[in-house]
């Protein structure tokens, strides 16, 4: 009986020598999110959340001792799926109106965003060329130093 004990004593060191092994290797750095541009437009509400602007300020109204966000949420939601299409059209048509407003603002900022790009993209190469031919200069000025 003993020896059966002290053979899973060994077990159980092997077991954690490994688990210090897999310890011991350091993790890769995590990087973090990309940082976001201030100018770059929001996205535009859907028609549910242009319908809950709506409805936050009726349900306030009706039940102003109400401090819960959550109980507001809920029963704009129970409110939004008992409404027929007919009833969320408007709020359908308002949210399609931001997004058209959106995609016009989206497509702005990205044309703004690839100019400087381009620009930058020009300005290096002409650097580029002004390094490289400085550096064969470099290199004939040390072929005729040698001759």
């Amino acid at each position: 009986m003993k020896g059966a004990k002290a053979d899973k004593g060994k077990k159980a060191d092997a077991k954690l020598s490994v688990k210090k092994k897999a310890a011991e290797k350091p993790k890769p750095a995590k990087r973090g999110k990309a940082a976001k541009d201030p100018n770059k437009p929001k996205r535009p509400p859907s028609a549910f959340f242009v319908f809950m602007e709506e409805f936050r300020k009726t349900f306030k109204e009706k039940n102003p001792n109400n401090k819960s966000v959550s109980v507001v949420g809920k029963a704009g939601g129970d409110k939004w799926k008992t409404l027929s299409e007919a009833e969320k059209a408007p709020y359908v048509a308002k949210a399609n109106k931001l997004k058209s407003e959106y995609n016009n603002k989206m497509n702005a900022y990205n044309k703004k965003q690839s100019e400087p790009r381009k620009k930058a993209a020009d300005d290096d190469e002409e650097e580029s060329d002004k390094s490289k031919s400085e550096v064969n200069d470099d290199e004939d000025d040390e072929e005729d130093d040698e001759t």
